[in-house]
């Protein structure tokens, strides 16, 4: 049995929708169990991820553990505690290829560090996924798409090779339930190099829009959030990466395609899945 920390998440859900294909038992830790929407059999916790309050029961008969949820950083040491004590064997967390590749603000890079740490100080065999930007984050434009043909946002030549999420939920699984992935830490990216230009212009072009992009400044991007209620975090944890990456892009790794054994999903396939999303 799988416990997913974080399973309502991007990356989470997809794990558990994997997992169960496979026909694996998945217990899905959520704190809004109500709201879950998991897939048949999956067996739905309700619980903090952010405190180590998960019910023993939890863990029963536990082989792995995925880690996929920021919240989990302070609480990841006593997680994987009452893991290891009921006999998990492997832990999966969910990082960020910044470990790797410094860009933006160091404290947020600081959290995935201490959440690697706890994993490798846990007894189990871990794997950590240093990820790139998901392709999934691009949903943040939808207000903006369904309003007009315009996106408005800062620093559109900053380049990234973002990531779909069933390829990251992909090599999650196999970490947790094959051999071969212990001490590893992968850097996983999609296939290329976009900008925000190049991904503005792939909706257009899979929306049959004439879609732009409108660069504002930074000041103007923060001020914008905050006037919708976002906490200050938010747009710095955005606009600080994407200052450094509109400088030096971020990285692009064969990583997937060698672990899968096929080609990394292109931000082109993820557009087309989620093309209605975007429609006015």
């Amino acid at each position: 049995m799988f416990v997913i920390i974080g399973a309502t998440g991007t990356i989470g859900r997809e794990v558990v929708t994997q997992l169960r294909t496979t026909g694996a038992a998945v217990t899905a830790v959520t704190r809004d169990p109500g709201q879950a929407r998991m897939p048949m059999g999956t067996v739905v916790v309700g619980a903090d991820p952010s405190a180590p309050s998960i019910p023993a029961e939890t863990w029963d008969d536990v082989e792995g553990v995925l880690l996929s949820s920021r919240a989990v950083i302070a609480s990841a040491p006593e997680i994987l505690s009452a893991a290891a004590d009921h006999g998990a064997r492997r832990v999966v967390v969910i990082s960020a290829s910044t470990i790797e590749y410094p860009a933006g603000e160091p404290r947020f890079m600081a959290g995935f560090q201490a959440l690697e740490a706890a994993a490798e100080a846990s007894g189990l065999a871990w794997t950590s996924l240093r990820c790139a930007d998901f392709d999934a984050n691009t949903l943040a434009w939808v207000p903006q798409l369904r309003a007009g043909d315009v996106v408005r946002g800062a620093y559109g030549k900053a380049a990234t090779s973002p990531i779909h999420e069933r390829d990251i939920a992909a090599v999650a699984v196999r970490a947790l339930t094959e051999d071969g992935h212990a001490s590893r830490h992968y850097l996983l990216t999609g296939p290329e190099s976009l900008t925000q230009y190049d991904k503005v212009r792939i909706l257009g072009e899979l929306t049959a829009r004439d879609l732009s992009f409108l660069e504002l400044t930074a000041d103007q991007v923060r001020a914008g959030m905050r006037a919708q209620g976002l906490p200050d975090e938010v747009p710095a944890r955005l606009l600080g990466s994407l200052s450094d990456y509109a400088r030096v892009p971020g990285p692009t790794t064969g990583t997937v395609a060698e672990l899968l054994g096929r080609p990394a999903l292109d931000f082109a396939t993820w557009a087309a899945e989620h093309a209605t999303a975007f429609t006015r």
